[in-house]
């Protein structure tokens, strides 16, 4: 299943849709919002572009590219995080069990059954986005199984 793609639920498992949510005590209109949010090391920042949604989330963040992209840094409520580090793989795996929190997000995942969850359009190498496509389809795909069996 091609996440992102039109019909339900794949348009419903991409990033960009409104499904609020709360990660470390701040609110989240979605996550391409947090997504975007890493790249800026100003917590009051942070904040305004978690309530964004979608494109204008995306938008807002495509400023920071350069610098974080240099860096290879992002940040989160005033930690650094290094880009190809187990901490922030853990910070995902946290940000995307609050997302799992979200009612209709649940919905759309576990709607989508057994499918394999691909996403064409998502960038593959760790250097160039803070969300890989296999970074990204590995954690639907183990929320989505944690779900079934209950366990979350």
């Amino acid at each position: 299943m091609e996440i992102g793609s039109q019909g339900y639920p794949a348009s419903a498992l991409s990033n960009f849709p409104p499904h609020p949510f709360v990660f470390d005590g701040v609110e989240c209109a979605c996550m391409e919002g947090l997504l975007q949010a890493l790249k800026f090391d100003k917590e009051h920042i942070q904040v305004e572009v978690c309530k964004l949604v979608g494109l204008a989330a995306k938008y807002r963040g495509k400023k920071r590219n350069k610098r974080w992209r240099r860096l290879q840094t992002l940040w989160w409520k005033g930690q650094i995080y290094e880009r190809g580090g187990d901490e922030y793989q853990r910070l995902l795996d946290r940000a995307f069990e609050a997302l799992a929190k979200n009612q209709s997000f649940r919905n759309a995942l576990v709607a989508s059954g057994n499918a394999v969850l691909t996403h064409s359009i998502g960038k593959t190498r760790v250097q160039d986005t803070v969300l890989t496509v296999q970074e990204f389809c590995s954690r639907l795909t183990r929320l989505r199984d944690r779900i079934n069996r209950g366990e979350l």
